[in-house]
């Protein structure tokens, strides 16, 4: 069934231009969307996705309250929810394999909200990318809808802060208006938001994507545990070149909006290598080829954590 907008089905659009040109309330949703204040989310609330990545839980969970995810410039964060479940399922993509992807996000979602007594429907809630000179936000936001018309089930579009209605310009340089998103488990609210804290392990999972791993469920919602790999590298010292060069460098062939980019970027580029450097052969990591798993403890629940505003118990 194709993406619904205000219940109705609505054909491919032609460009993002296109979209929001048919349908004006899009626009003022965006607008509401990115005035919102940007929240600073407590790490003890939080299951953090890092770009490549998705994590699908429900509001019974007792390790997660907030799924959110930041430093999004030309990636978009895509959020799926079940009105009657609660169940979420939020993913930074980054282009590297929409068509693939999506089918796996909705189904996330899905195999979540099986219960008959809990009646809803498919929100879908697009925030990230702007108006960059390469273009890869348009992109990434036509293929994006057009991943999603492809499902079999209804998905309404209810958040669109994509392309140019999240592009603003700073000191005439565009920029992502809102580059980080939580979302409430308890409440289903979706806000802006950023980060301090981008784990747990947070180098290993940066590792994973910068060697090449495609999209990754890094959540099992059942046991509380987030799971990594197994993946595979091999030893490349070549890489240590980049230790040394300056940030514009580092921005100028490692990123696809050099001028967009967070301060820390170049950090986390240089952690990541550093990282890789010192773990040469992923062998060490994923002894047999299994999996590196993280207990997610509920910390939050002891005492009270305050999301948005909001006191979760």
């Amino acid at each position: 069934m194709p993406l619904l907008i205000q219940n109705r089905r609505i054909e491919r659009p032609g460009s993002t231009v296109d979209l929001f040109a048919r349908y004006p309330h899009l626009q003022e949703n965006a607008r509401v969307f990115r005035s919102k204040p940007v929240v600073d989310v407590d790490p003890k609330c939080l299951l953090y996705i890092q770009q490549r990545e998705f994590a699908a839980t429900t509001p019974a969970d007792n390790s997660v309250a907030v799924l959110g995810s930041d430093d999004a410039t030309t990636c978009h964060l895509v959020l799926v929810r079940h009105t009657g479940s609660g169940a979420a399922c939020l993913a930074h993509c980054d282009g590297s394999s929409t068509w693939s992807e999506v089918p796996l996000i909705v189904k996330a979602v899905t195999s979540l909200s099986k219960d008959p007594a809990k009646e809803g429907r498919l929100e879908l809630h697009l925030v990230g990318g702007f108006d960059d000179e390469s273009k890869m936000s348009h992109k990434l936001s036509l293929n994006l809808l057009s991943a999603f018309q492809r499902q079999k089930e209804d998905i309404h579009l209810e958040t669109c802060c994509i392309t140019e209605m999240n592009d603003v310009l700073v000191d005439g340089v565009h920029r992502p208006g809102v580059q980080g998103i939580g979302v409430n488990l308890k409440t289903g609210e979706v806000f802006p938001a950023s980060f301090p804290h981008k784990g747990p392990a947070e180098e290993l999972r940066s590792a994973r994507t910068f060697t090449g791993g495609q999209m990754a469920d890094i959540y099992d919602s059942n046991k509380g545990v987030v799971k990594i790999g197994p993946c595979k590298w091999s030893p490349n010292l070549d890489i240590s070149f980049w230790l040394s060069q300056d940030d514009d460098t580092i921005l100028k062939y490692l990123s696809t909006s050099p001028t967009a980019e967070p301060p820390h970027f170049v950090q986390h580029i240089k952690s990541t290598i550093q990282f890789l450097l010192e773990h040469p052969s992923s062998d060490s990591i994923f002894p047999g080829g299994q999996p590196h798993y993280v207990q997610y403890r509920a910390i939050w629940i002891e005492p009270q954590c305050c999301i948005y505003g909001l006191s979760v118990s």
